[in-house]
């Protein structure tokens, strides 16, 4: 057992860490069973802030390149909105947390 000297002890410095909330990003997936204006029904109803123009863009972006990000922000309201679209029967990719 080794024993420390007097005069040379460490003393501890707490490090201040601050913890952010998750973040994640709600994508969906191009599919051959749901058509554009389901999708744009989907988006509008229940991603806030979504309008009909944006959603139609989105629509057309998923058609196109096979997924588009619908939403993105703290982890919760993500697997709210990424629950509520798949159960409207839309092809979701698994919430990507940033």
């Amino acid at each position: 057992m080794t024993m420390a000297t007097p005069g040379t002890a460490s003393v501890l410095n707490p490090e201040r860490t601050t913890l952010r909330y998750p973040n994640a990003r709600v994508i969906v997936l191009n599919d051959d069973v749901n058509t554009f204006e389901h999708v744009v029904e989907c988006l509008c109803k229940i991603i806030p802030g979504m309008n009909s123009d944006k959603a139609w863009t989105l629509a057309h972006q998923i058609d196109g390149e096979g997924a588009a990000e619908v939403w993105a922000g703290p982890l919760e309201p993500a697997e709210l909105y990424h629950q509520q679209l798949s159960s409207e029967g839309l092809t979701m990719a698994p919430l990507e947390r940033n």
